[in-house]
C-alpha cells in the first residue's frame, strides 16, 4: 500500500464499440492507456475520480461517441474500504509496472552514452539524438507523475534516476564539445 490516503471514489467506465473498424476499439484502448486507466475486464475501465484524469476521459468518450460506441461513466465508491483498498492496490501495481518500465528505459539511455563514450561517436548528431531520447524521458516521467495520484515508492527512484540520466547526457554534451573544439592534429603530432 502506497502512503497516500485511499481514495473512496472512483469513475468507471462501461464501454461497448463496433467490432469493425478495429481501429476504433485501438484508439480507445490506447487513450485509456496512455492516461494510466485500470482495466477491470473487457470494456470496463477505472480510474480514481481526481481532475488530472477527466481530460484523458473526456477524450475517450469523444473517441467513443465518435466510433458510433456507447459509454456509460458511473461514479463508484464500492460497497466498503476493502473495494477501495483493493481498487487502490490494482492502480497501483499497474503504476509500479509503469515505473519498472520507464526505470528500464533510463538504463537502455545510459547504456547507450556508455557505448557512445566507449566509440567515441562525438558528433552534434549523437548528441542531439541523446537529448531528444532524454526529452523523451522527461515527458514520460512527468505523464507517470501525474497519473501515479498515490504516490508509490518506485516514483521516487524514478525521479532519482531520471536526474541520473540528466547528468550522464550533460557529461556527453560536454565530451562532444570538447571533441569538436579541439584542433586537428596535423601529420607530425600523430
Amino acid at each position: 500500500m502506497s502512503n497516500v490516503e485511499t481514495v473512496s471514489r472512483w469513475l468507471v467506465l462501461l464501454i461497448r464499440l463496433p467490432a469493425q473498424p478495429s481501429r476504433h476499439r485501438v484508439g480507445v484502448w490506447r487513450e485509456l492507456r496512455r492516461i494510466g486507466a485500470l482495466s477491470l475486464g473487457q470494456g470496463i475501465w477505472a480510474v480514481p475520480d481526481v481532475p488530472v484524469f477527466a481530460d484523458g476521459i473526456a477524450r475517450a468518450v469523444v473517441l467513443t461517441e465518435q466510433a458510433e460506441g456507447q459509454v456509460v461513466t458511473l461514479a463508484a465508491s464500492g460497497r466498503g474500504a476493502q473495494d477501495a483498498t483493493l481498487l487502490q492496490e490494482m492502480f497501483d501495481a499497474a503504476r509500479w509496472a509503469d515505473w519498472a518500465e520507464f526505470l528500464a528505459d533510463c538504463g537502455t539511455f545510459e547504456a547507450e552514452i556508455a557505448e557512445g563514450i566507449r566509440v567515441a561517436t562525438f558528433t552534434l548528431a549523437e548528441l542531439e539524438e541523446e537529448e531528444r531520447s532524454l526529452e523523451r524521458l522527461r515527458r514520460r516521467h512527468r505523464d507517470l507523475t501525474a497519473r501515479d495520484v498515490f504516490g508509490t515508492p518506485e516514483a521516487a527512484e524514478a525521479g532519482e534516476r531520471l536526474g541520473r540520466c540528466v547528468a550522464v547526457c550533460e557529461d556527453y554534451a560536454e565530451r562532444v564539445f570538447a571533441a569538436l573544439h579541439q584542433a586537428p592534429r596535423t601529420e607530425a603530432e600523430q
